[in-house]
């Protein structure tokens, strides 16, 4: 490794499907603007292909050359994809994001939920981050080893198993407290133990015993159905929240929702070696090519990846430039331009080029 803030960053460029092609170039100028203001060396750049445009050259959406260039690689930002769309048999296979986080182990899904400024939040003030573990739990499409843990014994019987085990529990639930010791120091844990008494149980009860060892971060629990109504009537109250894999992904749109829009939604997926920028949302294919994509989330989850990418290289340039990417965004939106999801009428290249030149004038 060369001296601190002296390295150079090489990142996978994954375009993704439907507005991937929009959001992901947009955060690459962005990310490449905020390094630059931050005195960083430039990124090498990276682009492999996936989804429907690596369907019709290699014949899969995620092909075995993409993951083996991405092992060699720092971190990459990965578009949406459109995989309810691909034909059969690749429709009912593991989708290109499940792929990668199975295959790099990418057990942490950090989703941020922060209210903006001058944006349409539902519950303003709203400032918090949900860690999903990413690896088990009620996804059958990832949490054994090989194959799923879904299966239909007759055409009218549909059977679904839960994984939770110790270890991955331990795993988010360090994630969340070191999170947590950052930001306001409260961690709220979120399970369903009065049903799911074994699974969910454990969940919680392996979240409490870590928990002690953060003894300066505060915790309490609930469970999933109330913490939607706690969500939307006092988000602002809450810090960090651990959950488990299913509840993590419903909460965090609807956080997100609840900040302003999922089009503001970032999130980053790590292991301890490895990190994926990827936004909370979807593809949306029905506003793909127009231009009127929000790229704020794909934009912010860049930005978290910077950081990751920051602390772990020891690398203070790479943080500096996170948080000139998310300032610069704070400061684009509070001076009135956003997309239409935002209650703007800013496109997506509109709004990239204010981000960018917000970035240059902070040098």
């Amino acid at each position: 490794m060369t001296t601190p803030g002296s390295r150079t960053c090489r990142l996978g460029v994954l375009h993704g499907d439907g507005i991937g092609p929009e959001i992901v170039p947009s955060s690459v100028a962005v990310v490449d603007a905020a390094v630059a203001a931050a005195g960083g060396e430039a990124i090498e750049w990276h682009e492999l292909p996936l989804g429907f445009a690596a369907l019709t050259e290699y014949g899969e959406h995620t092909p075995a050359s993409t993951l083996k260039a991405l092992e060699d690689l720092d971190g990459w930002l990965l578009g949406p994809h459109d995989s309810a769309a691909y034909p059969e048999p690749h429709r009912s296979r593991l989708n290109p994001s499940g792929t990668i986080r199975k295959h790099f182990g990418l057990y942490a899904n950090i989703r941020p939920a922060k209210a903006f400024e001058g944006g349409n939040a539902l519950v303003p003030g709203t400032d918090l981050v949900i860690a999903r573990e990413n690896t088990e739990g009620f996804y059958a499409d990832r949490n054994t080893f090989r194959g799923t843990d879904e299966m239909m014994p007759t055409p009218d019987v549909a059977i679904m198993h839960g994984i939770i085990t110790r270890a991955a529990t331990e795993k988010i639930a360090h994630s969340a407290f070191r999170l947590a010791q950052r930001r306001r120091r409260k961690v709220t844990i979120v399970h369903k133990a009065n049903v799911l008494k074994m699974t969910t149980g454990l969940f919680r009860d392996v979240c409490r015993e870590v928990g002690r060892q953060y003894p300066e971060v505060e915790v309490d629990d609930f469970h999933v159905d109330a913490m939607t109504v706690h969500l939307v009537r006092r988000a602002h109250e809450f810090d960090v929240i651990v959950t488990e894999n299913m509840f993590g992904d419903i909460l965090s749109d609807l956080a997100g929702e609840i900040a302003g829009s999922l089009g503001i939604a970032p999130s980053v997926n790590s292991s301890d070696t490895h990190a994926m920028a990827q936004a909370a949302h979807g593809s949306a294919p029905d506003i793909a090519g127009q231009d009127r994509a929000n790229p704020i989330a794909m934009n912010l989850s860049s930005a978290m990846l910077l950081e990751w990418l920051g602390a772990r290289h020891d690398d203070p340039r790479l943080t500096d430039a996170a948080h000139r990417i998310e300032d610069g965004i704070a400061r684009t939106v509070r001076s009135g331009v956003s997309t239409r999801d935002l209650g703007g009428s800013a496109g997506c290249s509109e709004f990239t080029e204010a981000v960018v030149a917000a970035i240059g004038s902070s040098r």
